[in-house]
């Protein structure tokens, strides 16, 4: 038997096996730790057989041949990692994400091509954020593998068990690490998205409600009185007040930003907010200068946001746990827009057990900015 007969042979296997594991994704919870275990040795045996086999059919093959076969084999092996029934993600030693696959994009919340070139612990709980790089970094200088329990941003009040493990695929000069993302008591190990699981009702219920909100807005800056840039704003804050943000607070301008409309909770400090000067908020003076959203789950540094007239940072007053701060301009490259200097800041606090704004409620929040700053401008 020829090696390539050889190879062809181990990776029809590989394939058959894949096809079971995926078939078998319906087992009793407490058998997804043979399974997961399963899958890891698959993916093991990717890296220390079939992908050195490759590389020597290449070698003997020639340079032309080679080549061909070895981008079928790359195609081929990129298919099943994104096909793969378990949210799975290379990393570097640094967490930096190399590639995930469909499973884990739709786990975190995430998509993949945002995720590729920013650190992996960058989407957990600060909490857990230093341990993870400290496992994934030793696992990466080749001490073993190693699993714990971490939360996601997305869903903090829900564990996941991330098992990490080096490789080192090919021609890799250093061990990159693989990192398994499972949620502990779940039946079905696919996530959200993925064919043959059943719709989430709660994130159909948050886009729905997320577009009922986009449509209010588009109704209030339409029948907002044009040329009353005060008045456009102080109707922008009542349709966010309550159903999207605890907080509301708007600043126009931009080098010489004014405070305009504060709105928050009932008995809340929002006459000291109102009273305070932007030009001591560091974050807005960051978004308007940079024309930058801004998203923090936890904000840290707590007086990123300024201080009140007694000292107190305003966040730490207002319990803010997640927030979001958007410049109010039409943006060139917008839907409709024709470019132009930044008009305001956008504030939006949540407090308390509320959930934290997603990066979807944010890049909304980002088109609903941009169609703000193009009614500002509507002449009377």
């Amino acid at each position: 038997m020829t090696d390539t007969d050889r190879f062809g042979e181990d990776l029809a296997d590989f394939v058959r096996r894949v096809a079971e594991l995926k078939a078998s994704r319906a087992v009793p919870s407490g058998d997804l730790r043979t399974m997961l275990d399963a899958a890891l040795f698959e993916l093991d045996h990717v890296a220390e057989r079939l992908w050195p086999g490759l590389e020597r059919l290449a070698n003997h093959d020639g340079p032309a041949a080679g080549a061909v076969a070895a981008r079928e084999e790359q195609r081929l092996l990129r298919t099943v990692f994104q096909r793969f029934p378990l949210p799975v993600a290379l990393v570097d030693g640094e967490t930096v994400v190399r590639r995930m696959n469909t499973a884990a994009t739709d786990l975190t919340g995430v998509r993949g091509g945002y995720a590729t070139g920013r650190p992996l612990a960058g989407f957990l709980t600060p909490s857990d954020r230093s341990a993870f790089r400290s496992q994934a970094a030793a696992v990466a200088r080749g001490e073993g593998d190693r699993s714990m329990t971490v939360r996601l941003q997305r869903q903090p009040g829900l564990p996941v068990r991330a098992t990490l493990t080096g490789l080192r695929p090919g021609n890799e000069p250093r061990t990159v690490v693989l990192v398994v993302l499972q949620p502990p008591g779940t039946r079905d190990p696919l996530p959200r998205g993925v064919r043959g699981r059943a719709p989430d009702l709660a994130e159909a219920t948050r886009h729905a409600e997320l577009l009922e909100l986009s449509d209010a807005m588009t109704v209030t800056l339409l029948t907002a009185p044009p040329g009353d840039p005060a008045a456009v704003l102080a109707r922008v804050a009542e349709v966010l007040h309550g159903r999207f943000a605890d907080w509301v607070i708007v600043d126009e301008g931009a080098a010489d930003l004014r405070r305009r409309t504060v709105l928050g909770p009932e008995g809340g400090p929002a006459a000291d907010v109102l009273a305070q000067d932007p030009a001591d908020c560091p974050l807005v003076l960051e978004t308007a200068r940079c024309a930058a959203s801004t998203l923090q789950v936890r904000p840290d540094p707590p007086d990123s946001f300024g201080r009140d007239a007694s000292g107190a940072p305003v966040l730490v007053r207002a319990h803010v746990t997640s927030l979001l701060c958007v410049p109010l301009a039409p943006g060139a490259n917008g839907p409709g827009g024709s470019g132009g200097p930044v008009q305001g800041v956008l504030s939006l606090f949540r407090t308390g057990a509320r959930l934290a704004f997603s990066m979807a409620e944010a890049r909304a929040v980002d088109v609903m900015a941009r169609h703000i700053a193009l009614a500002m401008r509507r002449p009377a």
